[in-house]
């Protein structure tokens, strides 16, 4: 199979070893951020999600409301065709998730993968910008309390409105690790143990958070185009950009640069964790070219950028892996593949099988 390795033996783009994975992110997070942001001004919306092109609304699915610390929050639940139970996976959205739909099911036709292959699907729905994480506070500004303005639109102009993790703050990773699986196992009897986990762009590294910290829970995580060194230079500062940019979240609501809980998300510093645990992992990363179906135009130039830096990050994150001697993983690198939907779609297609044989 093009591009796929098993067990992180290969393709170290550094040539061995962790100091020197270190030094080639180092040299080229800084100028492949700005590629990908300055021809399109400071819009960066493939960071954590390509722009929605179209709605969709899968009637196979239900609305499955949980309450939790941040207010009711509605997941979109699709049964596996057999009728299973134990066999379940968290689909997370990215950057620019919206409230009233998952960008898998807007934007794919993954649930009907997935259950097909006789998959539970949960879908969480909400946590634009969140990282899927538990902040520290709220989203604000200059102390100034979220609603003060009631921004229209997107990006900076929302950065003084309330709304989901500003009038509150967020607590997604409790709400997906206690709330949401307490609730599936009471209300439709599903396994809350050896369930999988999938992320694109800003949630990849979401999905390794939960492996890492709740094996129990997540014996499967893989993500696509996620940002798997958020210590690299010039990383946060682009994150920053991007929050800004979706929705107009403040980075430092979640976490300062020196916390101890920007640590706990970035998957290239808790890397040990996954390694004990030996969880199963699917790492991807597209080469940031457009393929055949890719309309050349500003999303796509942008996507190309954008995956760039994403590949830079899960290069860096396999070296680093890598010198952990972690061996239970499966990387695939295709040769074309720019941030967005059809990328992350054909990849889940492809490790359809691997996660199936490793939940349940």
């Amino acid at each position: 199979m093009r591009g796929l390795t098993v067990s992180g033996a290969q393709e170290n783009p550094a040539g061995a070893g962790d100091s020197a994975g270190r030094v080639w992110t180092r040299r080229s997070a800084l100028g492949l951020a700005a590629a990908a942001l300055l021809p399109l001004g400071v819009s960066v919306a493939g960071l954590g999600g390509a722009p929605t092109a179209r709605a969709a609304f899968d009637p196979s699915g239900m609305d499955f409301w949980v309450d939790s610390s941040m207010g009711p929050i509605k997941s979109r639940v699709f049964r596996a065709a057999d009728g299973n139970t134990n066999r379940v996976v968290y689909a997370l959205d990215g950057m620019r998730a919206r409230d009233d739909l998952n960008g898998w099911e807007i934007e794919t036709n993954a649930a009907q993968t997935l259950t097909t292959a006789n998959i539970n699907v949960v879908m969480p729905v909400g946590g634009m910008s969140s990282f899927y994480a538990d902040w520290t506070s709220p989203s604000t500004f200059l102390g100034i309390p979220a609603g003060t303005l009631s921004g229209t639109g997107s990006g900076a102009a929302q950065a003084l409105a309330g709304g989901p993790g500003k009038t509150s703050a967020y607590k997604w990773e409790t709400f997906l690790s206690q709330d949401l699986p307490a609730a599936l196992r009471d209300r439709l009897g599903f396994s809350s143990t050896r369930n999988g986990v999938v992320g694109l762009s800003m949630s990849g590294s979401s999905a390794l958070v939960l492996a890492a910290y709740y094996p129990a829970q997540f014996s499967y995580a893989a993500s696509l185009s996620g940002a798997l060194n958020l210590s690299m230079s010039g990383m946060r500062d682009a994150v920053r950009v991007a929050m800004l940019d979706a929705g107009g979240y403040n980075i430092d609501a979640l976490a300062k640069a020196k916390d101890a809980k920007w640590q706990h998300i970035d998957p290239y510093t808790f890397a040990p964790k996954l390694k004990a645990n030996n969880t199963r992992l699917f790492i991807s990363a597209g080469s940031g070219l457009p393929s055949s179906a890719d309309a050349i135009n500003a999303s796509t130039i942008q996507g190309m950028g954008i995956e760039a830096i994403a590949l830079v990050g899960t290069k860096s994150f396999q070296a680093r892996f890598n010198s952990l001697g972690g061996k239970n993983v499966v990387y695939d690198f295709p040769p074309v593949g720019v941030h967005n939907w059809k990328n992350w779609e054909s990849e889940m297609n492809r490790l359809v099988p691997d996660m199936s044989a490793n939940i349940g």
